[in-house]
């Protein structure tokens, strides 16, 4: 099954409640929301008591991935906060495995982000307790980039393990995510899309998650 994700990072930041609603009406399968701490990655979001201010006002579910430095100190905040859906990244300090454990057992999902130069196969030995893997189809720290089809042989290799095992984990890109480029994600074995400019950018929202959907589903026919 295929999952739109448009990422709060490109809404406007002064109207997030009402920026929520709107990819709940446009169709959206969920909210991507993007946490950084101006050190793991160059800029600075927002935190866990803005995605509890967030929560009331939205029954989207939370994918929220942690740009940050020191996920261990802070999961149990955005676990608090509501997150549905927690990605720690791999290049991160501290235990990756330790991080993943602190989510299951919150029952929250959980998921390992993996940054552009990371191998695909450091996600290999979470994949067992994993709802869902993030391979970043851009440099983290920013939205607007463009997409990096290098990344797909990543993709490719995530999947084929996770098919080789008989597991059932997500794969999810994020980073210059269209119409256009969703089919390659998706023909390499990707099945959640984060869309930021391109959602938020588009002028009629219900067709834009219409094509990112329908454009996933036709390259995988």
């Amino acid at each position: 099954m295929f999952y739109t994700a448009p990422s709060i990072l490109s809404s406007d930041f002064s109207h997030l409640g009402e920026e929520a609603r709107v990819c709940a009406e446009a169709g959206a399968d969920m909210l991507h929301i993007d946490v950084m701490d101006g050190h793991f990655v160059p800029n600075i979001t927002l935190g866990a008591p803005v995605i509890k201010s967030l929560r009331k006002c939205s029954d989207l579910f939370f994918d929220v991935h942690l740009m940050i430095s020191d996920p261990l100190r802070y999961i149990p905040d955005f676990i608090k906060a509501g997150a549905d859906l927690i990605s720690v990244h791999e290049e991160s300090d501290g235990s990756t495995a330790e991080a993943v454990d602190m989510i299951n057992n919150a029952g929250i999902k959980s998921c390992v982000a993996l940054k552009p130069a990371t191998p695909a196969e450091t996600v290999f030995p979470y994949l067992d307790r994993l709802d869902a893997v993030l391979v970043m189809t851009v440099e983290p720290g920013f939205g607007g980039q463009s997409f990096m089809a290098d990344m797909m042989p990543k993709v490719k290799k995530i999947r084929s393990e996770i098919i080789r095992r008989g597991l059932n984990v997500d794969i999810e890109v994020d980073g210059g995510i269209t119409d256009k480029t969703v089919a390659e994600a998706a023909k390499a074995g990707a099945n959640m899309f984060v869309a930021g400019s391109y959602f938020f950018g588009a002028s009629d929202k219900v067709k834009a998650v219409a094509l990112l959907k329908n454009a996933a589903e036709k390259a995988v026919r």
